[in-house]
């Protein structure tokens, strides 16, 4: 499974940003997907996850501000970021596992993207 990442930028504090990731691989749709991100000096945190149902989950540091979604033939996962904050600004990586992924720190997907970078200003 390859994927990657597109969207990172930098926005003001309270601004919004779409990031995308292209999921290839010849069973990529059977795979539960997630976004983490590594903020610097931070460990990485598993903040959003898909299975392969379209079931959601989402760290608290997220929770009501961030939406995962994936297009319909799965190939494809979203992170619909709102109401962005300065603690927001992270690495963000797009990643896959065959098994639901858990939202948290310590968390290791079996794939990973390249990664995205963003930047949240006040």
């Amino acid at each position: 499974v390859q994927l990657a990442e597109s969207g990172g930028g930098s926005v003001q504090s309270g601004g919004s940003l779409r990031l995308s990731c292209a999921v290839s691989g010849r069973t990529a749709s059977r795979y539960c997907k997630a976004w983490l991100r590594r903020a610097p000096g931070n460990e990485r945190e598993v903040i959003a996850s898909i299975d392969a149902y379209g079931g959601t989950r989402y760290a608290e540091s997220v929770k009501g501000r961030f939406i995962i979604s994936q297009d319909d033939s799965k190939t494809a996962v979203f992170l619909q970021m709102n109401d962005l904050k300065p603690d927001d600004t992270a690495k963000y990586y797009c990643a896959a596992d065959v098994y639901p992924i858990e939202v948290g720190f310590g968390i290791s997907p079996d794939y990973r993207g390249q990664g995205t970078e963003v930047t949240v200003s006040s």
